[in-house]
């Protein structure tokens, strides 16, 4: 099996086009693949005026691979790694588009949410399985979904695991655009050309504000609750039939334990 990859190019219109390849799961994540993606964030060139992040292929991303998840430990939950980088996407002084063709699933969706722009095409769709795994998913991964879509559609998102087609994700605003496939790479480049043609000082400025004035207004003591929250959710047997019934493409038989 070819082995996750992040392709990385630099243009000469100041655009670094970042492109998860992971073929045989359809562009999931990996550990080793989001430490690539956060180097990659991290070591944008001086030139860089704006991120583009797509999927190789017909798929954005279609979440984390479960056959690679890490165990719960005593310090560490499955998803810090991947909530670290994605916070870096969102702190990032440049300006950010995602490409979305195809499903964006779980982590998918949350590293779309993370962008600054979304641009799909009319195959995208978009959905959140935490529910169905059996697991508490991040607040900041939450208020990432609420603040694009509103908390009354992000519970409907989150509690029901359904499935968003790229219809009805741009009347509910997780699209900014959806053009049919063939046109939706251009435009999304078109849209990283204009933003790098902004006065960097400006953007980043900008981006900066409308994310201090948008974060999340939760206390340290409740941060350290919501993480035991979870941390016994990735823990529970309930998580363990999840991931073994999305595994063996079944029906989960939870128990709330």
């Amino acid at each position: 099996m070819q082995p996750s990859a992040l392709h990385v190019e630099d243009r000469d219109d100041g655009v670094r086009v970042l492109t998860l390849s992971n073929p045989a799961r359809r562009n999931a994540l990996d550990d080793s693949q989001v430490a690539r993606l956060d180097e990659a964030l991290a070591s944008a060139p001086s030139k860089a005026r704006a991120v583009l992040i797509r999927g190789e292929g017909a798929a954005f991303c279609s979440g984390y691979d479960l056959n690679l998840l890490a165990a719960p430990t005593e310090d560490r939950l499955p998803d810090d790694a991947l909530m670290a980088c994605l916070a870096r996407l969102e702190a990032l002084p440049l300006p950010s588009v995602a490409l979305v063709r195809g499903p964006a699933f779980g982590a998918g969706f949350d590293l779309s949410a993370s962008c600054d722009f979304r641009v799909g095409a009319e195959d995208a769709l978009f959905s959140m399985p935490p529910a169905r795994l059996g697991i508490v998913y991040s607040p900041d991964g939450l208020m990432r979904a609420a603040r694009l879509v509103g908390v009354a559609r992000a519970k409907n998102l989150f509690l029901t695991g359904r499935r968003l087609d790229a219809k009805e994700a741009l009347g509910w605003g997780l699209l900014d655009e959806c053009l049919p496939a063939a046109d939706a790479e251009a435009r999304a480049l078109e849209l990283c050309r204009t933003l790098a043609a902004q006065a960097p000082l400006a953007v980043s400025g900008m981006k900066e504000t409308f994310r201090l004035l948008t974060r999340a207004a939760l206390s340290d003591e409740e941060r350290a609750h919501l993480r035991e929250v979870r941390a016994r959710a990735f823990a529970s047997e309930d998580a363990r039939e999840g991931k073994a019934a999305f595994l063996e493409k079944r029906t989960p038989r939870f128990r709330g334990q």
